[in-house]
């Protein structure tokens, strides 16, 4: 059976204009030029120094794109866009179209785009008709469903914390190394080329209810992490691999551990969980 939710915690920037494909190639991590409309691909807007600042989701029209990024900081990127703007000839406004998921369909029909992550993550919509038939569902639903499949969102990476690749964006199609400049590509890429990456985001389970952000995770008496964000039995934490993967972990006094998502495994050279 079909699920729908509305995300409120999501909005839309309409970018338009002549310009609008070399003025986002040249600032976030992900290909524009070679987007299609009706695609969607996840991308990064990154400070200099290489830190997630926003996430989005860069979705192709006939003419322009919408970016599907966290609602709360909408009015922050359009000014920071903006600052980039210059001379290019592209036009920037905020669209209340809402933002909607659809999960177990196998194609929900126009106005839907997939969602570029992971399969199991469905359809993204903006002001699409709801299928016939699907049922209804909370953003907690889905956020429930996303933490399940191991992969992190913007509560786990804030903003000026995080390299994108320890938030997994380069296994979850965030990141284009071939594509040339962005900002904070000098960073991004010396990561990638050293191969091995020695702190990532990854679920850890436990009994009872989510530790606080910021709750230490040890193993044995090292440090190997903190959680980030999360529920009952299940968060969402920042690790330290060489010490997390196949350890005894503790989490507030709780015994707890690292589980590694069928889709991570390949790039950690682990048994999935």
């Amino acid at each position: 059976m079909s699920f729908y939710c509305f995300l409120p915690s999501r909005a839309l920037i309409a970018v338009v204009g002549p310009d609008w494909r070399s003025f986002l190639q040249n600032l976030v991590t992900q290909d524009v030029e070679t987007l299609a409309p009706g695609e969607a691909r996840l991308a990064a807007l990154l400070t200099p120094q290489g830190r997630l600042l926003w996430d989005m989701f860069v979705v192709g029209r006939e003419e322009g794109c919408w970016l599907d990024v966290a609602a709360e900081h909408r009015d922050a990127m359009l000014q920071r866009l903006a600052m980039y703007r210059l001379r290019a000839k592209v036009e920037l406004r905020a669209s209340e179209l809402a933002v909607s998921a659809i999960l177990n369909a196998t194609h929900p029909g126009g106005g839907w785009v997939r969602d570029p992550r992971h399969p199991e993550l469905g359809w993204r919509g903006y002001g699409a008709d709801l299928p016939q038939g699907a049922s209804p569902a909370t953003e907690a639903d889905y956020e429930a469903h996303r933490l399940a499949l191991g992969i992190p969102g913007p509560a786990d990476w804030g903003s000026e914390k995080t390299y994108p690749i320890e938030a997994n964006f380069d296994l979850l199609h965030g990141i284009d190394f071939k594509k040339g400049c962005f900002v904070g590509q000098e960073t991004t890429s010396r990561m990638k080329r050293r191969g091995q990456i020695k702190t990532r985001m990854l679920p850890i389970v436990f009994e009872g209810p989510a530790p606080a952000a910021g709750a230490e995770v040890l193993a044995g008496a090292l440090r190997a992490g903190e959680v980030l964000s999360g529920g009952d039995g299940r968060a969402m934490a920042l690790l330290r691999l060489d010490r997390a993967l196949g350890a005894e972990l503790t989490v507030d006094g709780r015994g707890a551990r690292a589980e590694v998502p069928a889709w991570m495994a390949p790039a950690l050279g682990e048994a999935a969980a």
